[in-house]
Order: structure tokens, then sequence, then C-alpha cells
């Protein structure tokens, strides 16, 4: 029998649903970008190398969403390292583009479907706004029953920007995965921006 691990293994890391979602409206709003292109700290799904802008689309299962995170039930130690592993790095790799003067923008997939002309407004803020700042954003460092049944859980819950700030959180279990809807959240961008007067496209080579 497959194990859990060995499924979640074999989702694909590039070339997701979100990414092209995100890229599509992105290129219809004019931004010219380049995909995994390398950086200083890896390489971004979304990369602006002249502007210094990375963007990053975290699972949130992978990653921690506070949302939508859901702590599996086996093989436990084996998640548990998992998921700090890919927080902490997320920190890192956050911290160490932000101290050389990227901007780096951190979207959860949810919200590519769920609040995509935000996003897509996130990103050219970025590229263009000089007193741009990033939106605070919070992990899921690390969760454990606290109940036999382990209906109920603590949560210690990571800022991505301070690793020292921290808080614990006790609550139900989460039980339902975020999942991709079936329906393409692309209308929604496509309207707000037809109601504005053009803007100037940005990174035409995205070079």
């Amino acid at each position: 029998m497959t194990s859990r691990s060995q499924l979640m293994s074999r989702i694909r890391g590039t070339d997701t649903s979100p990414e092209r979602v995100l890229r599509a409206a992105l290129w219809r709003n004019g931004l010219r970008y380049r995909l995994h292109a390398a950086t200083p700290a890896g390489r971004p799904d979304v990369v602006f190398p002249s502007r210094r802008v990375a963007v990053f689309i975290d699972g949130c299962f992978w990653h921690g969403c506070t949302k939508h995170y859901v702590r599996p039930r086996s093989n436990e130690p084996f998640w548990t390292k998992k998921l700090r592993e890919n927080v902490e790095r997320d920190q890192r790799q956050t911290a160490e583009l932000e101290s050389l003067g990227w901007r780096v923008i951190r979207v959860w997939e949810h919200e590519v479907f769920e609040e995509l002309s935000e996003v897509v407004e996130s990103v050219e803020r970025a590229l263009q706004d000089s007193e741009w700042a990033p939106q605070p954003s919070w992990r899921v460092l690390a969760a454990e029953p606290i109940d036999e049944a382990g209906s109920e859980e603590r949560r210690v819950v990571v800022d991505l920007r301070d690793p020292q700030l921290r808080k614990v959180v006790q609550q139900a279990r989460t039980t339902t995965k975020w999942k991709i809807p079936a329906q393409l959240p692309l209308m929604a961008a496509e309207r707000r921006r037809t109601s504005r007067s053009p803007r100037r496209r940005v990174n035409r080579k995205g070079s």
C-alpha cells in the first residue's frame, strides 16, 4: 500500500494550477516576468529580476497556512519535521532576499483563487510603489494533539519575518482541506481591470 508521504511526494512543485492562474492574470495586466529564475536564495515561482521582486506561491498544507493546514494523523514525526523544515526555509529565503534589497511577496494558494485581483494588485504595488511594505504572514510551525481522540490540537504559529514572534493557539483540529475550485477565478480580475484606465506595462521583457 502506498503511504501518505509517498503520495504527497508525487505532487508537482512547479507549474501548478495556482501558478498558472496567477501567471495568466499577471500577463493580462501587462506584467512581464520570468519563471523560476535564479535568485540569491532559490528560484521563486515568479521573478521580476530587474525590479528585484520575487513571488512565491505557497501551498496551504506544505507551508502551514493558518486557515487550511490539516495535521496528518499518521506518521506524525515525519510530517512534524517536514512542516518545520518548510517554514524555517521560507523564513530563511525571505530574510536573505530582503536583506539584499529584494521585495518578497508570499501568496497562499487559496488567495490566488479567492482574492486574485488583490494578489495582482499586491504584485503591481511591489513593482511600482516606492513605499511598498510586505503584509504580515503567520504560519503554523507545529501542531500536536492534546486529547486522546486527537480532535483538539495545540498549534505554534510563527511570523514569517520575525522567527522570535510566535503564539500558541489551542483549537479543534482542522479537518477540511482547501481544494482548488472547478471555476477558475479569471473573470473577477478582468472585470476590475476593464473599469479602470490602462496602466503602463512593467518590465515588458522580464529582465
